[in-house]
């Protein structure tokens, strides 16, 4: 018997009723993982069984609703999270947990698409976001701690270094903290050699098992609801109000915010997204990373890109090899051959790793935006909704100012530049001329 997704919307008022979709649960990830061996063991939450009413609804308990639940309870906002399994068994378990303030689509193109003034904003953003990510985590245990690195960015090819110069000037032309690097400075300080790198300060690495159970674990001390293995089945919108079915129960919120993360595509599909398989590999304890500038996070300009970050027990995380879903489902066991490659770039890139081998492995489902900006917002078909989609390479960071923004939204706060992030902007917009 296949599992499905089901998720009916309707419009009490009879208006318009939305067609019922159902759609083969998407499988999220398959491998051995790495993050539960080295975290505490999660808090258990009960599952739904009586009828609640709340101001906010979250659904999701993965990193973005996880952010935004423990977000809104800052604000002494009356807030219920629900997860259909458990808490960060989503993307959140298959993370690999690079926080960057750049993006897979440069600053330099961003500019070219939108124009200065939201490429501008939105690289800000990235960075504010991820210093708020660092100061709050402060308080979390150390394993869930947020830990500050900066991130080696080389050209993957000599033909990349003008690009890449370009995008250096123009991050230091809007005051990011970023170097350039020629070869001489690259082989000094890492064991492989590049032709040129942006060398970039204000990024992070992070436990994202570890770090979504601590947000929400600190969201349910300050007064937030949460549970797990409760499904929404269904919504109906009513004046100001949504009712959502889960289970033999109902839940009546002011506000639902769907941060389901790649799911969102079963039952709200866009446009302008599309997902991809991803893979990672985990080595063994490495004692020796002297040839390892102050264990940045690296990656390249290359699409798909390798990217590379270490751990806080000694260990290598590799990941890339980006290809299309086949078939738009996961493949069963394609990390097995994808892991080969990964621990070969691992050996290529550090001679002095050619030792050791790949402890852990796994593939994902990964998503990705055509212009290279999340979904964040309201949708017209979906009344007193809001939808978290922070899509792309830096999916924590995007799902973090989705959290920000819409809580000060619902707070009462104006947020204006939410525009840029529309789900109903076109997905290919027309480049800026200058």
């Amino acid at each position: 018997m296949p599992s499905y997704f089901l998720i009916h919307f309707v419009i009490k008022s009879g208006l318009f009723e939305l067609p019922l979709k159902e759609w083969p649960i998407l499988k999220l990830h398959s491998g051995h993982y790495y993050w539960p061996t080295v975290s505490p063991e999660p808090s258990k939450y009960p599952t739904l069984n009586t009828d609640i009413s709340c101001d906010v609804l979250v659904v999701g308990g993965g990193m973005g609703g996880a952010i935004t639940a423990f977000l809104l309870t800052q604000r002494n906002i009356n807030t219920v999270l629900v997860e259909s399994h458990q808490i960060a068994s989503g993307s959140s378990l298959a993370n690999t947990g690079l926080l960057q303030f750049s993006n897979d689509k440069t600053l330099t193109s961003l500019i070219h698409t939108f124009g200065e003034q939201e490429a501008v904003h939105f690289y800000r953003l990235c960075r504010d976001a991820n210093q708020h990510l660092i100061r709050l985590s402060q308080d979390f245990p150390e394993v869930a701690r947020l830990l500050p690195r900066g991130s080696l960015y080389f050209a993957s090819t000599p033909e990349d270094a003008d690009m890449l110069r370009e995008e250096h000037r123009t991050l230091q032309r809007y005051g990011f903290d970023a170097s350039w690097w020629n070869e001489d400075q690259i082989s000094t300080h890492f064991s492989f050699k590049k032709t040129a790198a942006i060398y970039t300060k204000g990024d992070a690495e992070v436990n994202p098992y570890a770090f979504v159970h601590s947000l929400v674990e600190h969201s349910v001390q300050q007064g937030a609801r949460v549970y797990e293995e409760s499904a929404i089945s269904s919504c109906e919108f009513t004046q100001d109000r949504v009712i959502c079915r889960c289970g033999q129960s109902q839940i009546t919120a002011r506000h639902v915010i769907f941060a389901t993360g790649y799911e969102t595509q079963q039952y709200k599909r866009e446009r302008g997204a599309e997902l991809t398989s991803s893979y990672v590999i985990v080595t063994e304890p490495l004692k020796d990373f002297r040839d390892w500038y102050e264990q940045c996070l690296i990656w390249e300009t290359a699409r798909p890109y390798y990217y590379l970050r270490t751990t806080r027990d000694g260990r290598i995380i590799a990941g890339g090899l980006d290809e299309l879903l086949p078939g738009g489902r996961l493949v069963e066991g394609r990390y097995l051959a994808k892991s080969k490659q990964l621990l070969d770039y691992v050996h290529q890139m550090f001679p002095r790793s050619a030792t050791i081998q790949a402890e852990y492995s796994w593939g994902a489902v990964f998503g990705h935006t055509h212009d290279g900006l999340p979904y964040i917002g309201t949708h017209p078909d979906y009344p007193h909704c809001y939808f978290l989609e922070g899509y792309g390479g830096n999916g924590t960071v995007c799902s973090t100012i989705a959290a920000e923004m819409i809580t000060d939204i619902i707070s009462g706060v104006d947020r204006p530049d939410i525009q840029m992030f529309s789900l109903t902007r076109t997905p290919h917009p027309t480049p800026k001329l200058h």
